[in-house]
Order: C-alpha cells, then sequence, then structure tokens
C-alpha cells in the first residue's frame, strides 16, 4: 500500500505528506514529533525548519449530501485520505420539531420552538378573564429576515467545513471542488398555499453559502454530477474505473461516498477535452491521476443535549427535571473519547451521560453511532483525547 503521512513544518503550517517509512524514521531520531488530528489523521511535525517549503498541487473534493457526504484529498500521484461524513440534518430536524398527536395519530408536527412558545404562553395568560385584561404583549423586534437558511441544511453545511479546516491543517490544500445540485423548482402548481413562478431552493442555498466559506481555506471550483462536455462527476469516476455502491448508500464504506470525492478531485488532474485536428475532430482524456489505497474514516457529530435549565413541562408535583449537559461531576465531558472497561473486556467510545447517586456512580459510553456501548464504573474509564466535537471511526 502506497500511503502517505501528512507533515506540519515547526509553525504549523502544512507541508508534503511523505512515507510511513521516512515518518518513522523522523520521529526515531527525533527530528519530528507523532500527533493525531482531530479527523483521526496520524501525522509528524517537524522539529526544525526545512531547508524550503514548496509543495505540490493537493485537491480536496466535497460530495455534498442530504444524509452523507463524501471526502476525498487527492494529489496527482497519490489518494492521499477518505471519508464518510454522516451528516446532522435529520436529527437537528427532530429536534427542531415536535408531533402533535391525537389518538394516537399525527395531526401535524409543530416546531419545537412554536410548541414551547405555546405552552409557556398556557401557563401565564389567565384565559378566566377578559381578553384585554390578558398579559398579552407586543412584539418586540420583525423577525422575518431574508435569506433565512434552515438549520438543518447549516449544520450538514457546517460539518462539511469543519472537516474540510482540519485538513487543511495537515495537508497543503490548493484547491477545492464541491459538486452541485441543481434544485430549482418551476412551480406553477395551483395548489393551496403553492407560490407562481421559480421558487428558491434551500438545498443551493446552503451549497452556496458553503462555498463562499470554503473559499476562505482554498480556491474554490464547481462540478454537477453530469456535464455536457464530459466532466461530470460520474463520467469522470467512470474514466477513473471507480465503481460505486448505489445499493445501501447507509453502509459506511469508500464505495458508498468516498470514491465521488475522489472523482472530483481527480478533475484538477485529467479532464476531457474536444481537439480540432487537421480532417479530424474528437475529444480525449487529458492529464494523470495516480488512485491509490488511502485512510478511511467516518466521521459523525456527537448527540448528546446541549445544557438546558430544566425541561420545557414540570412532571407531576411541579418538579422538573435536569436535561442536558456536557460536564459531569467525575472529571470527564460530553463527548470525551475514552477507554472503558467491563467484565475483562475493553471497550473505545465518546461520553454521552452519567449517573450520580448515594449508590451509583457510572458513566454512559457511546460509539460513533451514538448507539450506548453500555454503563462503566468511573474507576473503569480512562481518559484518550478531550471532546472535538467529532466522532471519528
Amino acid at each position: 500500500m502506497q500511503l502517505r503521512v501528512p507533515v506540519q513544518h515547526q509553525d504549523g503550517s502544512p507541508a508534503m505528506p511523505t512515507k510511513p517509512s521516512r515518518a518513522r524514521r523522523w520521529v526515531r531520531d527525533g527530528k519530528a514529533i507523532g500527533k493525531w488530528s482531530d479527523t483521526g489523521i496520524y501525522y509528524v511535525q517537524l522539529v526544525n525548519e526545512p531547508s524550503d517549503h514548496k509543495t505540490q498541487p493537493i485537491a480536496l473534493g466535497i460530495d455534498p449530501g442530504k444524509s452523507y457526504s463524501g471526502i476525498a484529498v487527492q494529489s496527482a500521484k497519490f489518494t492521499l485520505f477518505l471519508a464518510d461524513l454522516v451528516l446532522p440534518f435529520q436529527r437537528v430536524k427532530e429536534r427542531l420539531g415536535s408531533a402533535v398527536t391525537k389518538n394516537g395519530k399525527i395531526i401535524k408536527n409543530v416546531r419545537g420552538r412554536t410548541l414551547q412558545r405555546r405552552v409557556r404562553r398556557g401557563r401565564r395568560i389567565n384565559r378566566k378573564i377578559a381578553f384585554h385584561l390578558r398579559a398579552h404583549r407586543q412584539k418586540r423586534f420583525s423577525n422575518r429576515r431574508q435569506s433565512k437558511l434552515a438549520p438543518s441544511i447549516k449544520a450538514s453545511r457546517q460539518m462539511e467545513i469543519r472537516v474540510a479546516t482540519e485538513l487543511s491543517k495537515v495537508f497543503p490544500i490548493t484547491s477545492i471542488v464541491y459538486e452541485l445540485v441543481k434544485a430549482d423548482v418551476d412551480c406553477t402548481s395551483k395548489r393551496k398555499g403553492a407560490r407562481t413562478g421559480k421558487e428558491f431552493s434551500p438545498v443551493m442555498t446552503g451549497q452556496y453559502w458553503a462555498i463562499e466559506q470554503l473559499n476562505t481555506i482554498a480556491p474554490v471550483s464547481t462540478c454537477l454530477g453530469w456535464q455536457e462536455d464530459g466532466n461530470g462527476t460520474s463520467q469522470i469516476r467512470t474514466y477513473l474505473g471507480l465503481v460505486k455502491d448505489r445499493k445501501n448508500k447507509s453502509v459506511a464504506k469508500p464505495d458508498t461516498h468516498a470514491v465521488d470525492g475522489i472523482a472530483l478531485a481527480a478533475s484538477q488532474f485529467v479532464s476531457y477535452q474536444r481537439y480540432h485536428r487537421q480532417c479530424e475532430d474528437g475529444a480525449e482524456w487529458v492529464g494523470e491521476v495516480g488512485i491509490t489505497p488511502a485512510p478511511f474514516r467516518v466521521i459523525t457529530r456527537p448527540e448528546y443535549f446541549r445544557r438546558a435549565l430544566h425541561f420545557d413541562n414540570p412532571s407531576k408535583g411541579e418538579v422538573r427535571k435536569r436535561k442536558g449537559g456536557t460536564i459531569t461531576p467525575f472529571g470527564y465531558r460530553a463527548g470525551d473519547l475514552v477507554f472503558a472497561q467491563k467484565s475483562g473486556k475493553v471497550y473505545r467510545g465518546w461520553v454521552g451521560g452519567f449517573t450520580d447517586t448515594e449508590k451509583t456512580r457510572n458513566v454512559s459510553v457511546y460509539d460513533h453511532n451514538w448507539h450506548r456501548i453500555g454503563q462503566f464504573s468511573v474507576g473503569k474509564v480512562k481518559l484518550i483525547q478531550r471532546s472535538t466535537k467529532l466522532c471519528v471511526a
């Protein structure tokens, strides 16, 4: 396997990756220090300044999706890194909304904030008195803003930007290729509530917002899934001989989403160009790129609840239970990477909760999919790394 180890200069700027044998020799001789990035990449940082800082073109390909995104870092000769991002779209959407039920059936979905506001008003307003005597108040400001980006879409794009930022710290990325999805809708329907003319697409709004943010890392170019000039993502993927698994996109492997990231990054090194020669017109692929095995990571976000004072609605006896929080009384925080031991087995996971009573002092540990592995006594839990707000498997 022709793997490459990322290298950082003494000042923290990225250098060209090197061979694993050379990186081991540098660490052994004290010329470099081995470290781990927040995206689960092992890299070395040089102790002394090198003779020069020359770099070669390295491209970052991002294939954004609704629930999953593919990431790839590619140079002209090597594939350097692959990742499958599990986006928080559905989770954010569920937390913002709350279903209103009647006789066990869902009537409609009401946003969580709307539902909470109704509950607060119900406790504050005395409906037994005349309307003009009730505790209503006028709005303090206008909350109708333009160019609003849905929180679920923004959270997904922010995760892509966060990973791209971390990768730019260890790889000298010179360009970013971002796949666009055209989702414009020509709404001419006469259905109730439909708007006439062109409707905006929140998906495209989120993409353009993400591109604007990524431009601060490196110049961004866009690509469509299929293009008439032959330089679409699927066309480049076919030319490179990469096969995409479309049966189950939830399976975490390079063939589901990361291959599109490779194709996008490779578009900086190969292209389908038309030529006009004497008595001959045609097209051909120009350029070379090497597709090699590379480290693959599955990156998610921890699903712990942020700290709230208490649950919105009190339980019986007007008791309000504690809700969420990232701090435990044992020195650990939610999202910390730990080793946990039980029955002679050692587990690796992330802190997600705790139990602190007179009889029980446990820490709840979760895997990268945020499924609870188990509850472990405090003495059997050992800290590996403080929370980076990313879970890397």
